[in-house]
């Protein structure tokens, strides 16, 4: 982490050279010195000269570096439209892959109602939390990244934005041994490799949700918390929206973006489901899952979300539909699934994932049908915790 202690008193999202070049100085045969400071100006200078190889190496830099030229007004407020498209739509091409986190839940999140809720099993090295992603062509997994040792090794919530994955909160251990929820939020870059500091949330939440909708991030609940905050990262802040209405999800739920809304389920009343308009900044109800149990996750794929349900007893998962659009419960499919671990899923094109650490299975989604026919993939190797997947794009 000695990059990110250097990069503490720089904007966080810089990777680039340390120092300033005047663009009048640069002669043709030199090659650019970019910087988030200079970046603009030096793009002006290549479409006034002609240069279409610095004009591609600077737009190529403000993508990479996204999240920092979004929050400068001096850059972003002054590119045009189309530049804006650009350097947005550069962030997402390359090959899209499925990503996993080791990290690890504070309770464990399957079974029925009536079941207990023992501890996860805790990490062996809390300073050597990988991030693997799958490969496409070998179906083998690689090492991305380490997480941060700042990084609480319980109770984060996670989710990508701009093709940035962000972890924040958790619950870590002081140093006298009791523990305390965090309010650290960091991000990861898949352009330049590299982890930064965010700006951390208003209050301390362990086991939230964190989820992105229409260019903002939403931390969701959390343990004993029902209030619900929202990170806008052109202004670099968090502020409060319309909180969870009490008595319902104090702990353990699900959260899922679909459609433009919020979507929360599992809570203390499994089967209860609520959407966020955030148009209005409020929650209503939606109607209720025929389910009793307890959710694994929730995912949304075009207008339908798909919500998993493990029954212990059957060592099986029921898989329920929600539409959106015509607001009607589709369900129970169901597969058999004989280690019921806790497991998380993630949409990756037409395939949804539910990936733990003793197993990976495969989806095709046909949503004219309810059947569903799971293709094992292999897992990480000698994973550790719990797994939350999502999907990265990285460089062609």
């Amino acid at each position: 982490m000695e990059q990110m202690e250097a990069d503490k008193g720089k904007d966080p999202d810089i990777c680039a050279a340390d120092h300033r070049t005047d663009p009048s100085s640069i002669a043709a045969d030199t090659p650019l010195q970019i910087t988030a400071e200079n970046c603009y100006e030096l793009l002006e200078e290549a479409k006034r000269g002609g240069s279409e190889r610095d004009k591609e190496r600077l737009l190529s830099f403000m993508s990479d570096h996204y999240l920092q030229v979004l929050r400068s007004p001096a850059v972003f407020g002054r590119l045009t439209a189309a530049e804006r498209e650009l350097i947005l739509a550069r962030r997402t091409e390359g090959r899209k892959v499925l990503a996993v986190a080791e990290t690890s839940e504070v309770l464990e999140r399957v079974g029925s109602r009536e079941s207990s809720r023992p501890q996860s099993p805790q990490l062996e090295d809390p300073t050597q939390r990988r991030v693997f992603c799958l490969h496409p062509d070998t179906q083998w997994w690689e090492v991305l990244t380490l997480l941060p040792e700042e990084v609480p090794i319980k109770g984060s919530g996670m989710c990508t934005l701009y093709n940035y994955l962000f972890v924040a909160g958790g619950m870590r251990t002081e140093a006298d041994g009791r523990s305390k929820a965090s309010d650290q939020v960091f991000c990861f870059n898949p352009r330049t490799g590299l982890w930064s500091p965010v700006r951390p949330l208003t209050q301390p939440r362990c086991q939230l949700r964190l989820v992105s909708m229409d260019g903002y991030l939403y931390a969701i609940g959390g343990e004993c918390l029902f209030t619900v905050e929202r990170y806008d990262p052109r202004a670099d802040r968090w502020d409060h929206v319309a909180p969870l209405p009490k008595g319902s999800f104090a702990v353990a739920h699900e959260a899922v973006a679909c459609g433009g809304a919020l979507f929360v389920s599992g809570g203390s009343l499994f089967y209860r489901l609520l959407r966020y308009d955030c148009r209005r900044d409020e929650w209503e109800e939606c109607p209720f899952n025929e389910s009793r149990r307890r959710s694994a996750d929730m995912v949304a794929h075009r207008s339908l979300i798909y919500r998993f349900d493990v029954e212990r007893e059957r060592a099986a998962v029921s898989v329920y539909r929600y539409n959106t659009l015509v607001k009607v419960w589709y369900g129970g499919a169901r597969f058999p699934l004989d280690n019921l671990q806790p497991f998380r899923c993630a949409v990756l094109g037409d395939r949804i994932y539910c990936v733990s650490r003793t197993h990976a299975l495969q989806f095709e989604v046909r949503e004219e049908r309810e059947g569903f026919l799971p293709e094992v993939l292999p897992c990480p190797a000698e994973a550790r915790g719990t797994l939350v997947p999502f999907v990265l794009t990285l460089d062609k």
